[in-house]
């Protein structure tokens, strides 16, 4: 080899060799935490791994135990990683260990417990008495005579029941001998002790099949804590039971008691400005006699009674009633009706009048009736009574126009109007015409609302059968302020005749009179122009009709003047 090859080989050597200092060294595989640290080993729990250089080909096992336990990887990354720890691994502390391909790291201390146990608590427990039978020593009991009743008490708790007391009580039967308690020391759990009480019965037993005891029972565990009960025992009678015995007449104290019986109005419906006379019916329903009786409408009082029922002086006071709605005409609001024996009723009257303000409604009425007992006290026995206010409409229904004469079997139109004369306005519903000696058409519309002074038509059309008087009646419907329906109806009479026919003249008989052919009248012929005549003379030349044209006259009927009743206006224009 000569000198210039060892020179090159020994630079390629030298070359091979800084490459391979060149080189990086290999990746470093760390763990530096994991989390949780601690694990439960009854579910399955996700832990997470951090480090740096971690690869695809990573495998995880927790070491330390009898036999590594493979965790299944859930996620990775190049600095974090996501096991699974499965349940049932055996509690103890471990290692977890990390192995790629380049190397293997261990995180120790990695702990695997048990879960603590929920202690069960203990049954609660308590004692308690109900009730296991009840008895008599007679069956049944009698007026008057003793028996004993026997009560089983049972104790369905868990726990022993202490210082047990059993009370009766009965509106018909009396305890005797021990006052109608009883006491029992202890009761154990799931034990029955027998409890007697003597009784007599000391009412009478007339006509009943039963009389009823309570029993209340208190009792306590052995902690201290108060537990009490309550039963109802219904002990047999015997049915021949009875006691004779005379009845007390009853000693009630005797006072007086005026009272309005009824009360009615001479005015069927109240509106606003209605004047009515309010009659009511005043009786005494006491037992003792009511002397000087003042009648305050409106409500009020008169003088009051000093001590021991000595009448003071004093006036009648009506001035401080409720006059809002309804206010006295013609008197004042107070009259004197005198005096009343029990029993006695008489009728009182009393002019009023409705504030034309008052709106629709149900009103309430004080009256207040003043008078002097047996004693001379003064007693003021306060009534109310209620009116009610309607606002009906005020409606006018009749002819927008004159209808004048009408003609049997001919079509004659109705100019029907509603008009609104209150005011208010008004709300209605169906309007309806009709008539027994004829036929209509349009006779039925919905109305609706129409404002104060406003009005509403309609157009009907009849068709008479008869001549003579025709009534005609418009009825419309609406519902009151008390949604009550009511209907208002008014009555229209018109006129009804016969068609006279048109006199014929018997030199021009309908459809003759010289070739004319109109309504027996000479037709009348015409005047020709030069152009006229020549389409005439061409006409003739082919053999058609050239004869001269005639107008037919128009009949002239002279029309009979509409008579005007006194007072009304015709229509306009």
């Amino acid at each position: 080899m000569s000198i210039k090859q060892k020179i090159f080989s020994f630079v390629i050597l030298l070359s091979l060799f800084i490459s391979a200092l060149q080189v990086s060294p290999a990746a470093a595989l760390t763990i530096t935490g994991v989390s949780p640290a601690s694990v439960l080993n009854n579910v399955a729990t996700e832990v997470t791994i951090s480090g740096t250089d971690f690869t695809a080909d990573v495998v995880v096992t927790l070491t330390g135990g009898a036999s590594p336990v493979a965790l299944a990887l859930q996620s990775w990354s190049e600095t974090s990683l996501v096991v699974i720890v499965p349940a049932g691994v055996t509690p103890g502390t471990y290692k977890i260990q990390v192995t790629t391909a380049l190397d293997t790291k261990e995180f120790g201390a990695f702990t695997v417990s048990a879960p603590i146990p929920t202690a069960t608590p203990a049954p609660f427990g308590r004692p308690q008495i109900v009730m296991d039978s009840y008895r008599t020593n007679v069956g049944e009991i009698k007026y008057n005579e003793e028996f004993n009743l026997v009560v089983r008490l049972h104790n369905a708790g868990q726990v022993r029941a202490t210082n047990i007391q059993a009370v009766f009580s009965s509106p018909d039967l009396t305890p005797t001998k021990t006052g109608g308690v009883s006491a029992e020391d202890v009761i154990n759990a799931d034990s029955r002790v027998d409890i007697s009480q003597k009784m007599r019965a000391t009412t009478s037993l007339y006509g009943k099949s039963g009389v009823q005891v309570d029993l209340s029972i208190s009792y306590y565990d052995d902690k201290g804590t108060a537990y009490s009960e309550k039963f109802t025992l219904n002990v047999p009678v015997k049915a021949t039971n009875y006691v004779a015995a005379a009845t007390a007449t009853p000693t009630g104290m005797k006072r007086s008691q005026l009272v309005i019986t009824s009360y009615e109005s001479d005015v069927e419906i109240l509106q606003p400005g209605s004047l009515f006379s309010l009659e009511l019916g005043v009786q005494n329903l006491g037992n003792a006699s009511a002397r000087n009786v003042t009648m305050i409408i409106g409500g009020g009082s008169s003088g009051g009674s000093g001590a021991g029922g000595t009448p003071q002086p004093g006036g009648v006071s009506g001035g401080s009633g409720e006059f809002t709605n309804f206010a006295p005409v013609g008197a004042s609001n107070i009259q004197s009706l005198g005096d009343f024996a029990p029993g006695a009723a008489l009728v009182a009257s009393q002019k009023l009048i409705v504030n034309v303000s008052t709106n629709p409604g149900a009103y309430p009425m004080k009256i207040t009736f003043s008078y002097l007992d047996e004693n001379g006290n003064t007693i003021n026995d306060d009534q109310v009574i209620t009116l009610l206010v309607y606002s009906l409409p005020n409606v006018d229904v009749s002819f927008y126009q004159p209808v004048g004469t009408l003609f049997v079997g001919q079509p004659n139109f109705l100019p029907l109007q509603v008009v609104n004369l209150g005011k208010k306005m008004s709300v209605l519903g169906g309007m309806t015409v009709t008539t027994p000696s004829g036929m209509l058409e349009n006779a039925q519309t919905l109305v609706g609302s129409i404002e104060s002074g406003g009005y509403f038509t309609l157009d009907a059309m009849l068709y008479p059968d008869i001549p003579g008087p025709l009534e005609l009646t418009v009825t419309i419907d609406y519902t009151d302020d008390f949604n009550q329906p009511r209907t208002i109806t008014k009555t229209l009479t018109l006129d009804v005749i016969e068609m006279e026919e048109m006199p014929v003249d018997p030199n021009f008989p309908e459809g003759g009179g010289g070739g004319g052919g109109g309504e027996g009248f000479p037709p009348v012929e015409q005047e020709e122009t030069f152009l006229q005549k020549a389409w005439r003379f061409v006409l003739g030349l082919f053999g058609l009709d050239s004869g001269q044209p005639v107008e037919q006259p128009v009949p002239i009927y002279e029309e009979e003047p509409i008579p005007v009743e006194p007072g009304v206006r015709g229509p306009k224009g």
